[in-house]
């Protein structure tokens, strides 16, 4: 559900605030004069031992004499996004933690300050304020029914564009999570394909899947010898199209969709394998910015790829030393079992790619190096195309969404040469495997497509990253969102 904004441009004073219930107060770093309930902010800072200037540190939360309550935040102007949307979202967290039905935001400062401080400040709240999967009972429930907010009135700005784009970024934000934290059981790759269906019917996608038997009549041997092990062997690839009127450009999205990974019969130990059902976030992240694009209908012609199956063990599943032909011939000494992300985006990617797009840049939760190498605050980008690497640098800095790029020379295909077949799918000695992954992907995309890596090591931080407050947080889909908008 979509959240109204209602704008004043009027500065905000007491008067105005009455009627609101939960309100936040984002201010520069010089105390404005006449400053709503100066009064309770002063009283909680002497409390506290804390200054005014203390408020760029983190933000103070009190009750008002009406009954309202308050947090008050300083933004200094050379913050960086990142850190902006990390104050905004624990200064705004406490408040919608109370459920309210609206949430008055107040701005102050400069012209240009109110209005990155407004925008800024409506997106933390708004996506924030989504509904997202549960199963408590009723029973264990504190509130039967928890209130959801439902507007946002914002005072001391007002622009109609100022928003744009916003509420389309938050509904990509909330499918993208949504279906990341939906139980195994939930989501196996069948219950998957069939919410894709009604996805892609409310918004004009278009559809095709091909399923085992055409993947495997195909030659697609790298997806299929994933999918085999399952039963049912529900696996497909997934492609959805928008087309929107006067399309000059075209992109392709690839998702990684395994819906839960054991690791195969490399079996993963318990400690590794409990979350792998979020092992499809890669999908879902795709997914996500095809859904913010087509709300912000964008005029790019966007082709998105799911490879959506399940790495289970089983008499029909792949093994060490297997060797298996891919959709574009080429083929592949299996290594581990557990290497399973890198073998149905090779297919996937090899289709994406025939579509010959401008661009494409495909998302994966897909090694374990990645997050050693970066833990679980940034995520890593590799790709072909230095030029493409630096914009995904730059617009990640921009968005809040931090990105670093690695290494992508041709020397790091001597770790995987096989002796064998053409390739090796990963090393058992582990190393830069967020490299050797990379470097293996790329020998499945034609036409020297340009294209960039996501390997989402920071898709799941506790307590939240940036401006999201959920652990599974989204992230790539504002980066990917605005790469497009630039495009």
């Amino acid at each position: 559900m979509s959240i109204t904004l209602k704008q004043h441009l009027a500065i905000a004073d007491e008067k105005s605030l009455a009627a609101q219930t939960h309100l936040l107060f984002v201010l520069p770093a010089t105390r404005p004069e006449n400053l709503p309930f100066s009064g309770a902010l002063d009283a909680k800072l002497k409390r506290i031992n804390k200054k005014y200037s203390d408020l760029s540190k983190s933000a103070v939360m009190a009750d008002l004499p009406n009954g309202a309550v308050a947090s008050w935040l300083v933004l200094a102007s050379d913050l960086s996004t990142f850190k902006r949307q990390t104050q905004l979202r624990k200064a705004i967290k406490p408040l919608l933690d109370e459920h309210p039905k609206a949430l008055a935001i107040a701005v102050y400062g400069t012209e240009a300050a109110r209005h990155k401080a407004a925008k800024d400040a409506f997106y933390v709240a708004s996506v924030n304020a989504v509904e997202l999967p549960e199963r408590k009972s009723q029973a264990s429930k504190k509130d039967s029914k928890p209130r959801q907010l439902k507007s946002i009135v914002m005072f001391g700005w007002q622009d109609p564009d100022a928003y744009s784009g916003v509420q389309a970024l938050v509904a990509g934000s909330t499918l993208t999570r949504t279906l990341t934290m939906t139980p195994p059981n939930e989501l196996n790759p069948a219950q998957y394909r069939h919410q894709i269906v009604q996805l892609a019917k409310s918004n004009g996608w278009q559809f095709k899947e091909f399923d085992m038997p055409k993947l495997t009549k195909m030659g697609a041997g790298a997806f299929v010898a994933v999918g085999q092990g399952s039963d049912p062997q529900d696996a497909a690839i997934v492609h959805l199209t928008y087309t929107p009127k006067k399309a000059k450009k075209h992109i392709a999205l690839v998702g990684k969709g395994i819906c839960f990974d054991t690791g195969g019969h490399n079996l993963k130990p318990a400690k590794y394998m409990s979350g792998m059902h979020e092992d499809m976030n890669g999908s879902a992240v795709a997914l996500g910015v095809l859904l913010a694009a087509t709300k912000a209908e964008l005029p790019i012609k966007i082709d998105c790829w799911l490879a959506i199956a399940q790495n289970h063990i089983g008499p029909l599943a792949y093994k060490q030393n297997d060797v298996v032909t891919a959709l574009n011939g080429t083929t592949i000494e299996i290594v581990h079992t557990d290497a399973e992300g890198r073998m149905v985006l090779a297919d996937t990617l090899t289709l994406a790619s025939r579509e010959k797009p401008d661009w494409m840049v495909d998302f994966a939760t897909l090694t374990g190096s990645m997050m050693s190498a970066l833990g679980d605050r940034y995520s890593g980008v590799l790709g072909n195309k230095p030029e493409l690497l630096c914009k995904a640098v730059g617009v990640g800095a921009a968005v809040g969404e931090r990105v670093c790029a690695f290494p992508f020379d041709d020397d790091y295909d001597e770790e995987i040469e096989s002796s064998i077949a053409d390739v090796k799918q990963c090393t058992l000695e582990g190393g830069a495997d967020h490299v050797h992954a990379t470097r293996f992907l790329a020998k499945f995309i034609e036409n020297d497509t340009p294209w960039l890596h996501v390997d989402l090591s920071s898709y799941n931080r506790k307590g939240g990253l940036g401006a999201v407050v959920s652990d599974v947080n989204g992230f790539g889909v504002a980066l990917t969102f605005e790469l497009l908008k630039q495009y």
